[in-house]
């Protein structure tokens, strides 16, 4: 495989080592040989525990000061068939919404539903461990409390998860921005994970990998293409005369966001460019399948990438190719010795690299402060001594 393709592969999401790394924290057995090289397999063998049971692993408290609520809406877009399966004449969603919330008793929410773990692992092709050990992940939301804030307030912030992942991904993202005050909606793009369910026991797979397998460039394209779609819907239905959800007073339709892992990154930007309400982007790790217009995009983006892959002259040239084209505020900033899962919840349920989230909550919740709530942050102005793994390149 030639280095093109190995970028398209890393900056998609693909089924590799990502989520493999997600769960070697579950079994003992190695990681498959086309997912990591030998040294690593080795090294997650000696560090992993015999086994984990269900309930045992939980994401990391989210700092603000606000309790998270979170609820689960069903969208359904009338106005155009479902890109991946175009015998399905509407286009279904599900997101999460996290929030600040009233305090109050309640469970938390699941970390995703039981036959959501199942397809996971089984499009891992993991057959070591039980499904209720993924779906048992700890999270810190209430599921149905209360929202809280003044109306017209609230920052939101849509966040859009890698191919072949769901909006699970970025669940300690998340909680930690709504724990902060902002409203989250997490996006999962139907037939691009391994598996989503659906109202009705129905479970949606992944059928765009197959064209992903077929040409990666001209699924990339066509990917980014149909999530800014699926972000501008999800804002219309957030925002609209009748929104879908009861909270959605509470947000400040002039200050929205959007962040992205991987794919979900590289249609931040094309999002952007096609939808005005969303005011500021960041891409995490994320190869720009669409290439930025010439006339450039003239609102503030965050580059972060892992390792060398992302640095200046590293193996994906679409970051050079669009930076000089990202006219308004902009850094590009790495974090050395990251991977592409460094900007999901996988480092933290491994036990390897739980900094690295840590990194990835405080720029990218820096980057929304200072651009959807105007306030001062030092910590994007250039290195700094509490994160001196991460490096600033222009």
């Amino acid at each position: 495989m030639g280095a093109m393709n190995i970028t398209i592969t890393r900056a998609a999401g693909l089924a590799g080592g990502v989520t493999a790394s997600l769960l070697a924290l579950l079994t003992t057995v190695p990681a498959r040989a086309e997912t990591a090289s030998p040294a690593r397999a080795a090294a997650t063998a000696a560090t992993s525990p015999a086994r984990a049971e269900a309930g045992s692993v939980a994401l990391p408290a989210p700092t603000g000061p606000r309790p998270v609520g979170t609820v689960t809406l069903h969208l359904v877009d009338r106005g155009r068939p479902d890109p991946w399966v175009p015998t399905e004449k509407a286009r279904e969603l599900m997101v999460s919404l996290w929030y600040p919330a009233a305090k109050g008793g309640g469970g938390t929410a699941a970390y995703m539903t039981a036959e959501e773990a199942k397809a996971l692992l089984e499009g891992q092709k993991i057959t070591e461990i039980p499904s209720e050990v993924v779906s048992g992940i700890r999270t810190h939301a209430v599921t149905g409390a209360r929202p809280a804030g003044r109306p017209g307030t609230l920052p939101l912030v849509v966040l859009s998860p890698g191919f072949t992942m769901s909006r699970s991904s970025l669940t300690t993202l998340a909680e930690e921005l709504a724990s902060r005050g902002y409203v989250v909606a997490g996006v999962d793009h139907v037939h691009e994970s391994f598996g989503t369910s659906l109202p009705g026991g129905r479970l949606a797979g992944c059928v765009a990998c197959e064209e992903q397998e077929r040409d990666p460039w001209k699924f990339g394209d066509k990917a980014v293409r149909s999530r800014q779609a699926d972000v501008s819907f999800v804002l219309d239905r957030l925002l609209g005369r009748h929104p879908a959800w009861k909270g959605a007073r509470l947000v400040d339709r002039s200050r929205i966001g959007m962040a992205g892992h991987s794919l979900g990154g590289a249609g931040a930007s094309w999002t952007m460019l096609k939808d005005s309400r969303v005011k500021a982007g960041v891409n995490m790790d994320g190869s720009f399948f669409v290439p930025l217009p010439e006339q450039g995009l003239a609102r503030p983006f965050l580059l972060m990438g892992a390792g060398e892959e992302h640095e200046p002259g590293g193996e994906d040239f679409t970051w050079a190719r669009d930076w000089p084209r990202m006219t308004g505020w902009k850094r590009w900033i790495t974090v050395k010795g990251g991977d592409h899962g460094s900007f999901t919840d996988y480092p933290l349920l491994t036990k390897q690299s739980a900094r690295e989230l840590e990194v990835t909550r405080a720029y990218v919740a820096a980057f929304m402060d200072r651009h959807l709530r105007g306030e001062d942050e030092p910590l994007l102005d250039g290195p700094s001594g509490a994160f001196p793994e991460v490096q600033f390149w222009r």
